[in-house]
């Protein structure tokens, strides 16, 4: 055998061997495009034949996708648990059990083994794999910079023999869940008797011990914790784990900018040393707390929301951010990175342009994701979740905490490119912005300026010889009503994708103020919604009901109708207590008086609409009447659909019931 011939010893393995591999280890492996073909199970068995010098003669070793695998050495206890649960579906299920086989026979389940991982520099025509009696050492993959990445063993006391020079090493973890005869009972149980069976109770339990969402934890139960990476999940494996498509898009963003590497460590002990107990009427749920207890160690315990809190959520799809994170937000603002102290941000040089970073790897980009995802949305938790909701309740204190973090001298956003009409680069604005460059901890490759709000950076070159436009960075703790910030917004070209000046503007502006007042208001009563014109606009109801002659649940959904985002049939009965008969009643009221019309539409999620022109949208746009969208001041597309990002609010709901009522009243309400 040799290594052109991905092959490998196990007769019923090779069938297995081929790019479903990688689909069984989503998640868990860098470099999928590396693992496309065929031969990675055999890979890694011929890799650890070598290193511990069991190989035929000639035999080399194999490869494995790009190498990433060799993380699996010493927590090989996350594919177990994906291989062992009922949710995998069999065809992955039964690669996952092949790898485990190969790996119960490897030395990588010994761990009396004392094996390294890391990155060598080798040199040009070097050899891939080394072995003496010292031990040996193979290179499985490639990594940035030239380097590649290794795995070597010790026979004895003596370093292994090298492959050239060692940049980074790390002894491989030891001790934990995986030995060898763990790993062979653990594959002789499932094929004896069957996938662990699922347990919802564990679910929740999980779900409960973390805060984090039932979808997230529900995958993270399975093994299936992915940062992001979407498992394409079956119908039957959707019904075992009880989730909607929305649900499953949205429990795999919970993990958030977490590697393959951090995946592993969280469940690499979570399996218990003697696999049967899987089977045990409470193995799952004792799995579910080590999850749990694990996830704690990393990254706290959020606080749990109710379900219908995360389904509102997960409507509204914040894409920057999980439900779960979203919430979070909201509810322990505190301790989301970058909200909880202030950011010190400078601007660094890279390949492409110069660009802000910050002391912690993630904190300015958290940061921003949450500025991003919470502030446009914001209208719609106060407007959606009932009073005395978690999420809702937190608003305020979330909205003080972006402002103290805005306020800070030390914070850079970004304010979008300079405008074309200004200039094409630094040299043409220093008559708006000065001739002082920006002082940064090291010097930047490009020309640049900096009047003390504004930071403009020339563009860098791309390997096309393209260059970006200039970039616009601005700290808003001095962005206000004064000469510099009228000159940051006239430079800038205006683009609904770079929102932070927007943004900021909103969050300081008297629009949220009201938002934050109303939502502190004890007026409205707890398990209320403010979208209930009955309890937060009972004036304009009454002028509405008595304008209109009917009665005041007819009303009340006509002003719904003119003014709420997403008032379908499911939203309304929840928002105003009602029961299908009740609405089905005010819905015939207003059809007779000709103020609604009866209707199919897709994606509306409701039968009864204004008269008068409709606009269809794609997801994750809402489509809605015409009328109501001018009084919202949604943008048409360059389609005419409505897919533009919407704009921030200019009102309150009751002040928006106002409005909407007063233009009827006027004679410019919804007509055919």
């Amino acid at each position: 055998m040799t290594a052109s011939e991905p092959l490998t010893a196990r007769a019923g393995t090779a069938a297995l061997d081929d790019h479903g591999v990688v689909a069984a280890l989503g998640g868990l492996v860098d470099g999928t495009g590396y693992w496309s073909g065929k031969g990675a199970l055999a890979g890694i068995e011929r890799t650890g034949r070598y290193l511990a010098g069991r190989g035929e003669q000639g035999e080399e070793p194999g490869r494995a996708g790009e190498g990433s695998w060799s993380r699996f050495i010493g927590r090989i206890g996350a594919v177990a648990l994906r291989a062992a649960v009922e949710p995998t579906r069999d065809e992955r299920r039964r690669r996952l059990l092949a790898l485990l086989e190969i790996w119960a026979d490897s030395p990588f389940a010994d761990p009396r083994a004392r094996i390294r991982t890391g990155l060598v520099r080798m040199a040009e025509g070097g050899p891939e794999a080394v072995r003496d009696e010292r031990g040996a050492a193979v290179a499985v993959g490639w990594a940035p910079g030239g380097l590649r990445k290794f795995v070597d063993l010790r026979a004895g006391e003596a370093d292994p023999p090298g492959l050239g020079t060692v940049e980074e090493v790390t002894d491989v973890p030891r001790g934990g869940w995986g030995d060898a005869g763990q790993v062979r009972r653990l594959v002789d149980l499932v094929r004896e008797r069957g996938p662990v069976p699922w347990d919802l109770d564990a679910v929740a339990g999980l779900r409960d011990g973390t805060g984090m969402g039932r979808a997230a934890a529900s995958l993270a139960l399975a093994g299936m914790v992915s940062g992001g990476y979407l498992p394409h999940l079956d119908d039957r494996e959707r019904r075992i784990h009880r989730l909607k498509v929305a649900e499953i898009e949205d429990g795999v963003r919970e993990p958030g900018r977490t590697s393959p590497l951090d995946r592993l460590d969280l469940m690499a002990a979570v399996l218990p040393e003697d696999p049967a107990e899987l089977w045990e009427p409470q193995g799952m749920r004792a799995v579910a707390e080590r999850i749990a207890h694990a996830w704690r160690e990393r990254y706290g315990r959020r606080t749990v929301v109710p379900e219908r809190t995360f389904g509102t959520v997960i409507e509204l799809n914040p894409s920057r951010l999980s439900a779960g994170r979203f919430c979070a937000a909201f509810t322990d603002h505190a301790s989301i990175r970058g909200l909880g102290s202030d950011l010190d941000t400078w601007i660094r040089n890279s390949d492409f342009r110069p660009f802000p970073t910050a002391a912690g790897e993630w904190d300015l980009l958290d940061f921003e994701d949450t500025l991003r995802a919470v502030v446009p949305n914001l209208f719609r938790v106060y407007a959606e979740l009932p009073a005395g909701d978690p999420v809702r309740a937190g608003a305020p204190g979330l909205v003080r905490a972006l402002r103290e973090r805005l306020n800070h001298p030390g914070l850079l956003l970004d304010a979008g490119n300079l405008s074309r009409t200004v200039g094409d680069g630094v040299a043409d604005v220093r008559d708006r912005f000065g001739s002082r460059p920006y002082a940064g901890p090291e010097p930047l490759d490009v020309a640049n300026v900096d009047d003390g709000l504004t930071v403009v950076v020339d563009g860098g070159v791309d390997r096309t010889g393209t260059r970006f436009r200039p970039k616009l960075y601005f700290r808003p703790a001095f962005y206000g009503d004064d000469e510099r910030s009228r000159t940051l917004l006239e430079a800038r070209a205006g683009s609904r994708y770079d929102p932070d000046v927007e943004l900021v503007e909103w969050l300081r502006g008297p629009v949220c103020e009201r938002i934050v007042e109303r939502i502190g208001d004890p007026a409205l009563p707890p398990g209320t919604y403010e979208t209930n014109p009955v309890f937060s606009a009972p004036d304009v109801l009454g002028r509405a009901a008595r304008g209109l002659g009917v009665d005041e649940d007819a009303a009340a959904l006509y002003l719904q109708l003119l003014t709420l985002y997403a008032p379908s049939d499911r939203n309304v009965r929840t928002w105003n207590g009602w029961k299908a008969p009740r609405h089905r009643e005010a819905a015939d009221v207003l059809v007779e008086h000709g103020l609604a019309v009866e209707d199919r539409r897709a994606r509306a999620g409701r039968r009864l609409f204004l008269p008068g022109e409709w606009i269809h949208a794609g997801k994750p746009y809402q489509p809605m009447e015409a009328w109501k969208a001018e009084l919202l001041g949604l943008e048409r597309s360059y389609n005419g659909r409505l897919e533009n990002p919407p704009p921030l609010p200019t009102r309150t709901l009751p002040e928006l019931f106002a409005r909407a009522w007063e233009l009827v009243e006027g004679g410019r309400g919804p007509s055919v």
